[in-house]
């Protein structure tokens, strides 16, 4: 049986409403007696089924913009709004039930338990979820299929190459069946050649899903690959483009 919602919690609407949206987004960090802003209003709205790049110099915001995207943090000021809920005037309780329930998360660094097999570490998130044995084993074998990694089942990371471990990450990032995915530099650690294919593999699963995907990297030749590209710089969206 799955962890039921928080009690205060309201669940997204069903009705076509934007995936994210984002109403004069602030984000500033208190220093001493200094207040550093990092994000300055930032209006975004971003379709279900869009796959968004952001990319922009250190300290534009865009791993900030992440955070506050992933509930990992909150802004100072501003709306964001996840399928019809605004989950920014959520309490910590709620927000880490939305993170876990419908926000997958992919790293440069991977972050997968060193002792746990590849399906132990796709598993996760449904094993907090409150998910049955059986149906965890399930679900496993059928993502680590889709990320062409079935034969890797009980392999630890350190009998895995790069790409391998990203594409176990990828996985897990897809246990609970989230509505949206964020990946910060997923081909980051990579070489070129594997990091093509783990680009491949994000647009396969947006292609065949419309799986809701924002991704931050350094890399141009990696952002023009999404269908929308968005450029930050010193807290503001600097330009927005579509494919």
């Amino acid at each position: 049986m799955r962890e039921p919602a928080p009690r205060s919690y309201r669940a997204p609407s069903t009705a076509l409403v934007p995936a994210v949206e984002l109403r004069g987004l602030v984000k500033t960090y208190d220093e001493g007696e200094l207040s550093v802003p990092v994000l300055r209003g930032i209006d975004l709205c971003i379709e279900p089924g869009e796959f968004v790049s952001l990319r922009g110099p250190s300290g534009s915001g865009k791993s900030t913009l992440l955070n506050i995207l992933g509930c990992l943090d909150r802004p100072t000021a501003g709306r964001y709004v996840l399928g019809g809920t605004d989950v920014s005037a959520l309490t910590r309780e709620e927000q880490a039930w939305v993170r876990l329930h419908h926000i997958g998360f992919v790293f440069q660094s991977f972050h997968l338990l060193p002792d746990a097999t590849a399906a132990e570490n796709v598993v996760l998130p449904l094993f907090y979820a409150g998910v049955r044995r059986a149906e965890r084993e399930r679900r496993a074998r059928e993502l680590l299929e889709r990320v062409g990694l079935a034969h890797r089942f009980d392999h630890v990371p350190s009998r895995l190459s790069g790409g391998e471990r990203q594409r176990v990450a990828i996985a897990r990032a897809l246990a609970c069946r989230p509505r949206l995915l964020l990946a910060d530099e997923p081909t980051g650690a990579l070489d070129s050649r594997t990091g093509a294919s783990i680009l491949e593999l994000l647009l396969d699963l947006h292609r065949r899903e419309r799986l809701t995907i924002v991704l931050v990297t350094h890399d141009p030749g990696v952002a023009e690959a999404a269908s929308r590209r968005i450029f930050m710089r010193d807290g503001r969206i600097e330009d927005d483009a579509r494919a």
